[in-house]
């Protein structure tokens, strides 16, 4: 039996896998960092950007932000004036 000290590689992972891995990683980031030892924090660190690496990898879409999450699709939704482009949305 193979030993992984911090897991599967990301890569060898199925998509549904990477989903579930990364969802598990958020979920308990907070109980890591509050009641884990310095060396947990690092591995569960190490892991979720290997994690989350994979996931923008495979799925570029869907880490790309919600445009009101941003200051320009903000801006552009209040009408406001957005550097770089005009009220219409024509690059400036």
């Amino acid at each position: 039996m193979t030993h992984h000290p911090h897991g599967i590689d990301p890569a060898q992972l199925s998509d549904d896998d990477v989903r579930r891995e990364v969802a598990h990683l958020h979920a308990t980031r907070h109980d890591t960092l509050t009641g884990g030892s310095e060396s947990a924090l690092e591995a569960h660190t190490e892991r979720m950007l290997a994690l989350e690496r994979e996931f923008l990898r495979r799925f570029p879409a869907e880490g790309a932000p919600d445009p009101m999450r941003t200051r320009a699709g903000s801006r552009e939704a209040a009408g406001q004036p957005v550097p770089g482009r005009d009220l219409d949305g024509a690059p400036g």
